[in-house]
């Protein structure tokens, strides 16, 4: 009501203007009328001060007695030199009508303006209804491989709506609020469809984003519409996806953000365990939200949703491969080995590359060719056609060799996957995929073992060129040595002394003495590697095996 009467006020303003405008277009308080034959007569006695010409209908004329007056317009050819000629000043001015048009166009501009706010808020506060699906998902937590922990507290939402009174017996308060937090492409979102589908119960879900409009109050208003919805509904699971994007930390501010915030607090304050609502949000940043929204009585019931172990992936593996062809020789045991450190949304996103390079051959199975060159894509990129001097291809195969022998020589139990020297399309001139086992501690040794592999590459360049004509080929594998050596110093206290910077130092510096004196000692593995490598471009784990048979192990103090 109160916008209507905003609006109401501003149109008759202007038109008040408007009307004012008309009423004095063209005259004045004092202004005369006098003929054409009257001016010239008053011009020749002296009587005329100045005279306003244009393009109008009148001329507006100044008496030297004070007196305004208007005299039709000649539109004569010589009318200025006519009166410059008896001395009188001469100003020219436009026509006072597009003064007019200009205001009538403002006012249409304006009222458009209002109109097409009006119906823009109207469509936002709006979309909320409209985009937010409340449809019962299909599927259900057999479609989701998650920790077995993360399963068993969704399982626990279930029960809560499908039979909150089993609880209510013992007294356990219905959660409100459901925060799901971890990694990028973990399955969060999958999560909460498997929860809904799993209790079968209406789904609304919008992304924190959809919440955020330059208009202020909309986002306000499509929280209030969304639950409005669930309530309607008779409960249901509301899911709020990237929910930083309205719940970080706030600043003392009056913005949208602000408000859409505030109205998803009252709105979770408003609702008990009876409107059978649970509402879900995700997050990748928990440090970054709101106190206000994870106190007891909102958010304060969290799932955390972790990168998924050796047993997970081959269960995600699974269920991605059902409606795939895979060739016999395809091992979905062997592929979850190698991808450790993949998302959900990683592992799919394999087994989508291998059915793409299969259809685009025009193959009939997706052979294990596919899976290698997805895997590829997925980790480092695609294969890149790029001319290498034949000296540059000796520098990267040795680099690489020297990856790969330090790797063999100090990491025995990963598996090194593929060496190569063709270079990627993210820029890696070469690369040594190697590929650990799932653990959760590190010793120092390993740890020392990982910067050891982490420098064979600029080390094998030094044992072939010398330390003047080392290159620039290892700046990603010093980063990834420096950080190992930072966090062993100043966050896992692995140093020998007290200040963190000589710490790191020293493990740097014993790192690259033992990578050193590795390769020296395995210099004629690193030579045949190198060669096999220049020869055949690409090892693999089979081959790299072979060629480092007999290689001297190197212990760390």
């Amino acid at each position: 009501m109160k916008q209507k009467s905003w609006k109401g006020i501003l149109v008759f303003a202007m038109l008040g203007m408007l009307i004012i405008l008309c009423l004095t277009q063209g005259t004045g308080n004092d202004t005369e009328e006098i003929s054409y034959q009257e001016f010239w007569q008053l011009a020749e006695q002296g009587e005329i001060a100045s005279v306003s010409i244009g393009n109008g209908e009148n001329w507006q004329v100044e008496m030297k007695n004070g007196i305004s007056a208007i005299t039709p317009n000649p539109r004569a050819a010589d009318g200025k030199e006519r009166l410059l000629s008896m001395n009188i000043r001469v100003r020219e001015t436009e026509s006072t009508a597009p003064g007019l048009l200009y205001a009538f166009l403002m006012l249409g501009g304006m009222m458009a303006f209002m109109r097409i706010r009006s119906r823009g808020a109207m469509g936002l506060q709006k979309y909320a209804a409209v985009q937010a699906n409340e449809n019962i998902p299909q599927i259900t937590f057999s479609d989701v491989a998650v920790p077995a922990e993360t399963l068993k507290n969704m399982q626990d939402l279930v029960g809560f709506l499908q039979a909150p009174e089993k609880y209510a017996r013992f007294g356990a308060r219905f959660p409100k609020g459901v925060m799901l937090y971890g990694p990028p492409g973990t399955g969060k979102t999958l999560l909460a469809k498997a929860l809904a589908g799993e209790a079968k119960a209406p789904f609304f879900a919008m992304s924190g984003a959809d919440f955020v409009q330059v208009y202020v109050g909309v986002g306000a208003s499509r929280v209030r519409e969304l639950f409005k919805k669930a309530r309607k509904a008779g409960g249901g699971v509301i899911f709020i996806d990237e929910i930083d994007a309205i719940g970080k930390k706030r600043d003392n501010g009056n913005d949208e953000r602000e408000q859409t915030l505030n109205a998803l607090l009252t709105e979770m304050s408003g609702f008990s365990g009876a409107d059978g609502i649970i509402v879900l949000a995700a997050t990748n940043r928990l440090d970054t939200l709101d106190a206000a929204l994870l106190r007891e009585g909102r958010f304060d019931r969290r799932i955390e949703v972790n990168l998924p172990d050796y047993a997970e992936r081959l269960r995600i593996l699974q269920v991605h491969a059902r409606k795939k062809p895979l060739a016999d020789d395809i091992s979905l045991e062997k592929l979850a080995r190698q991808t450790t450190l993949f998302s959900g949304a990683q592992l799919e996103t394999l087994l989508n590359e291998a059915a793409i390079r299969a259809a685009r051959r025009n193959g009939e199975r997706i052979e294990a060719e596919d899976m290698e060159q997805a895997f590829c894509a997925v980790t480092v990129g695609d294969e890149r056609v790029q001319t290498i001097s034949a000296e540059e291809k000796k520098i990267i195969a040795y680099h690489e060799a020297g990856h790969a022998l330090i790797t063999r020589c100090m990491i025995p139990r990963a598996e090194i996957h593929r060496v190569t020297i063709i270079p990627s399309s993210r820029g890696a001139a070469g690369y040594s995929m190697s590929v650990q086992p799932d653990q959760l501690l590190y010793t120092r040794q390993e740890l020392m073992a990982m910067i050891c592999a982490a420098m064979g590459g600029r080390c094998a360049e030094e044992l072939l060129l010398g330390r003047e004509n080392i290159t620039t080929g290892a700046e990603n594998d010093l980063k990834k040595a420096k950080e190992i050596a930072r966090r062993m110093a100043c966050e896992w206290a692995m140093g020998k002394g007290e200040d963190t910077e000589t710490d790191m130092r020293e493990i740097e510096a014993e790192a690259m003495e033992k990578t050193r004196k590795c390769l020296m000692e395995n210099a004629g593995i690193l030579e045949r590697m190198a060669q096999e490598l220049l020869r055949q471009e690409t090892l693999h784990e089979t081959e790299i095996v072979s060629l480092t048979e007999g290689f001297v192990f190197e212990k760390f103090s």
